[in-house]
């Protein structure tokens, strides 16, 4: 069996209601995980680049948190209207999305 060429790790982490950071669970990443698998497997790619649920990516503060690898390329504030740009551009044309790209450098390949 051939590996992905690509995964897109949406964050489902739950934390408790009230947490100061809110969690990506109650802003919309089990519905963006479904759509990033519903997209792929329309277009034909859910062989080459697998979206997966993901436990907590420490970023729950930013909105609901996406990370694609191998590129390592982290989105926050991700919305459903969102999918389709990432898969068309980030994930077909090798061109990350910059207004969807967590600046923080803690997220950032280069330290900021």
């Amino acid at each position: 069996m051939k590996r992905f060429e690509k995964h897109i790790f949406v964050c489902e982490n739950k934390r408790p209601e009230g947490h100061p950071r809110g969690c990506c669970s109650d802003k919309g990443s089990l519905e963006l995980r479904q759509q990033f698998k519903k997209r792929l497997k329309e277009l034909g790619l859910n062989t080459q680049i697998r979206a997966n649920a993901s436990g907590c990516l420490d970023a729950c503060e930013f909105g609901a948190s996406v990370v694609v690898y191998p590129e390592q390329i982290w989105y926050s504030g991700v919305k459903l209207e969102d999918v389709e740009e990432i898969i068309q551009e980030h994930l077909l044309k090798n061109k990350p999305v910059e207004r969807l790209m967590n600046k923080d450098k803690k997220f950032n390949r280069d330290g900021g």
